[in-house]
């Protein structure tokens, strides 16, 4: 089904896949295509460093790069996309940092908080602010219900060949020919000032397709499999996916979006596919057949590892809580039930890590089969045109009876187009619910289902909480992921789980007709005509950020976290939900940090955080270092003189800190490291980052990235203090490591802090305190 190539190899033609090629003949290579049917290659030099180049990645990187060197890019973006949770403290940083007008197209859409439902008039303020920042920079607003930030993106913004940088984890474009990233909101404001993205040259791995779908498999199904075999061993951590093989023929474009805008699931960098005619078609049904071009890599292609997925051989999948890598055919559920439930009801419990909660599925057992009540088809990868085709094709009118179905369209002209073809009349006989274009299912801001529930969903991420449950309310439920084709055959058999393969239907992919008028009537198109004279418009919850000191000449942190788990997401770091609400609020906000997985951090950040303050209030008057020297001084002063102590007080910062294994799978959200930054952290501690973002998210919050051997994993514990002396220094000079000293409640001991692979801008700004601390000095010199 999905066979994994760990090492370097070349493909040929795009189709032949040889690991050796540049120690053999080209005649020996020429047999070997003419053996598989392939024409003879016109290249003659076969070398690794120029096969390099040959990729779809390559070109595109390439082409966007602004320095001559080819190892350490420094990109620049085509557009620029954010919503309405993350678009306002974008819009607030790159504006305070001297912002005068979008320098590229940059879309704000409303398809997270557009329900409106918490706060009071919270969620409407930020949109009016949205759309106030639009006419004043020159933006393109996309009001709410219209469409998910990643629809709207495919039918109007993609290009072949273009890169596209989003404020949202799911930023993925590939199967369009554009290769997009997902970063936090500090990555969009840089692109906003017209600096780039600095990143070393990543890895290409390969994904050869090849074979054709059975029918009742839908990309969701591919896409599972794909994530489970990679995910855990990190084989395409931080790197390009570039699919390629002749299977990739087989795929309609709509399947394809599918697959693709699962791989952040991956944890990769970014995605690129071959495009076809097919993808050129695509491009003229949505009126802009300029934006197509033919990319596929050269008749000599290097990747650095390769995934080999045969289509035919995928089954319908299902992933059990809580991570979208941790799936299993229906098949295997169904074979071994209660072994497979027991196993995830034990690792659950690990991570939930809560005595008064009890995750439970095998409660969930009807006749050996597993019942759920609830199914969810929404956002980017499940609402989707031809996924609700497959799936009105499949219920065909049929009563769902107490089973609970949700349906989102993607977009206003897919809710257009299901319409006219009778499949929303379909679906609504049947009785699901047919709803606007929304993210909230995945994110828990909708269909929060019931306590102890189990619900499936063709959505993004099935990770603890993330359907909206409260566990420090008692609350808990989970989800499993699912494709739309599987979730309607589910719903047929009223909630046992059921692979659409035991469904007899005969799929068809009806035609599409995008009515682009949709968006004209309502998109606000600004870009290039800005309005510089009007102002931004703020609601009361709309606060700036506050501010942020320097870093220090020393600092003092307490351990506030401790999280030991094989990985942490940002759900954990910051959960979403209805919390979403308050991201214009920092402060706000901050209240929430590492609120469902260690409920205490935020009074032991805060109570550091005031004696932070009490020491610069004191430090700034000349007096008073006395009433502050027992707190964070009495295990380092040591035999230090009097006057020798006031320097170390005044020099020395105190913050928090936080220690996880693997912290940052998941979400972009800046917020994920801003809440720490307003709660008084100053760095992590890590044995690695799970996402590039992540670690990106700190150092443009001025916190400093540590990491440690594994180890030392255990040397960290709540309320620890730990000394690192001269650390402004070691980041001025480039320094790869530091010595820290780990004070404990009854000894202390040595510790190395590494800081490897920081760029002089990445340390500039953690010097500065923040990317709006950087900037402002920047501003300040000219």
């Amino acid at each position: 089904m999905v066979e994994l190539i760990e090492q370097g190899i070349y493909l040929l033609k795009g189709q032949v896949m040889v690991k050796d090629a540049d120690k053999l003949t080209v005649e020996e290579i020429n047999n070997r295509l003419v053996y598989k049917g392939v024409a003879p290659l016109a290249e003659t030099n076969i070398n690794q460093e120029k096969a390099r180049t040959g990729t779809i990645a390559f070109q595109i990187l390439n082409n966007h790069n602004t320095t001559e060197d080819k190892k350490n890019l420094k990109l620049r973006f085509d557009a620029l996309a954010s919503h309405d949770i993350t678009y306002v403290g974008i819009v607030q940083t790159a504006a305070a940092s001297g912002l005068q007008e979008f320098p590229v197209p940059y879309v704000l859409t409303n398809c997270h908080n557009s329900l409106c439902a918490v706060g009071g008039t919270i969620n409407e303020d930020d949109h009016v602010f949205g759309f106030s920042a639009a006419r004043k920079y020159g933006g393109i607003f996309v009001p709410t219900h219209q469409a998910v930030i990643h629809q709207y993106m495919r039918e109007m913004m993609a290009g072949c060949g273009k890169m596209i940088l989003g404020s949202d984890s799911h930023t993925r474009y590939g199967a369009l020919g554009t290769m997009a990233i997902g970063e936090g909101g500090g990555e969009i404001a840089k692109q906003l000032l017209e600096r780039t993205y600095d990143i070393a040259y990543p890895e290409v791995i390969g994904i050869y397709l090849e074979g054709c779908p059975v029918p009742g498999v839908g990309p969701q199904d591919v896409a599972l499999a794909i994530i489970k075999a990679v995910f855990k061993n990190g084989m395409v951590k931080n790197k390009v996916m570039e699919f390629v093989g002749p299977g990739i023929a087989n795929l309609t474009v709509d399947y394809r979006n599918g697959i693709d805008v699962m791989t952040t699931e991956t944890t990769c960098l970014s995605s690129i596919w071959r495009t076809d005619e097919q993808v050129e078609e695509y491009y003229k049904i949505h009126g802009r057949s300029e934006a197509y071009r033919k990319l596929e890599p050269q008749e000599v292609s290097y990747y650095d590892g390769l995934v080999k997925v045969d289509l035919s051989r995928i089954r319908p999948m299902i992933a059990l809580p809580f991570h979208p890598s941790n799936a299993w055919t229906i098949s295997e559920l169904n074979q071994n039930m209660a072994e497979i439930l027991h196993h995830v009801e034990t690792e659950g419990r690990k991570q939930i890590n809560n005595p008064n909660l009890t995750f439970q599925l095998t409660d969930k057992i009807v006749n050996g089969r597993l019942k759920v009540e609830q199914g969810v088809v929404a956002g980017c990868a499940g609402g989707t045109y031809e996924n609700i085709v497959a799936m009105a094709q499949l219920l065909r009118q049929k009563s769902l009876g107490d089973f609970s179905l949700s349906v989102y369209p993607s977009s206003q002209p897919v809710f257009l187009e299901l319409m006219n073809n009778r499949s929303i009349e379909k679906l609504t006989i049947a009785g699901a619910s047919i709803r606007s274009a929304f993210c909230g299912p995945c994110f828990g801001a909708g269909d929060v289902p019931g306590n102890n529930a189990l619900s499936i969903r063709h959505t993004t991420r099935n990770f603890l909480n993330r359907e909206g449950s409260k566990p420090d309310n008692g609350q808990l439920a989970s989800v499993a992921l699912m494709d739309a084709r599987s979730i309607a055959a589910t719903a047929l058999n009223g909630g046992i789980i059921t692979a659409a393969t035991e469904i007899e239907f005969s799929p068809a992919v009806l035609p599409y007709t995008f009515n682009q008028e949709i968006y004209g009537n309502r998109i606000y198109q600004g870009f290039g005509t800005p309005h510089p004279e009007e102002e931004l418009v703020f609601g009361p919850n709309i606060i700036p950020w506050p501010k942020i000191r320097p870093l220090p000449e020393n600092l003092l942190l307490k351990v506030a976290a401790v999280i030991h788990d094989p990985v942490t997401t940002t759900d954990e770091l910051i959960p979403s939900g209805e919390t979403s609400s308050y991201r214009s609020n920092p402060l706000k906000l901050a209240e929430f940090t590492l609120s469902r997985r260690d409920p205490a951090y935020v009074g032991r950040a805060k109570a550091i955080q005031q004696v932070e303050f009490k020491r610069q209030e004191l430090v700034a008057q000349g007096k008073g270092f006395a009433e502050i020297e027992d707190v964070f001084l009495a295990n380092i002063a040591g035999d230090k003189t009097p006057e020798q102590l006031k320097t170390i007080i005044i020099e020395t910062g105190l913050g928090s800190i936080i220690f996880a294994v693997k912290p940052g799978d998941g979400s972009a959200r800046e917020q994920a490291a801003s809440c720490q930054r307003v709660l008084g952290g100053d760095a992590n501690i890590a044995i690695e980052y799970a996402t590039k973002r992540y670690r990106s998210n700190l150092i443009n919050w001025g916190m400093i990235p540590f990491t440690i051997n594994e180890e030392d994993k255990q040397k960290f514990a709540v309320d620890d203090l730990l000394y690192i002396p001269e650390i402004r220094q070691a980041i001025a000079a480039g320094a790869d490591n530091v010595q820290g000293y780990i004070m404990h409640a009854d000894d202390h001991e040595s510790i190395t802090l590494k800081i490897e692979n920081l760029s002089k801008d990445d340390r500039d700004i953690i010097l500065a305190g923040c990317l709006i601390n950087y900037y402002a000095k920047i501003k300040n010199m000219n």
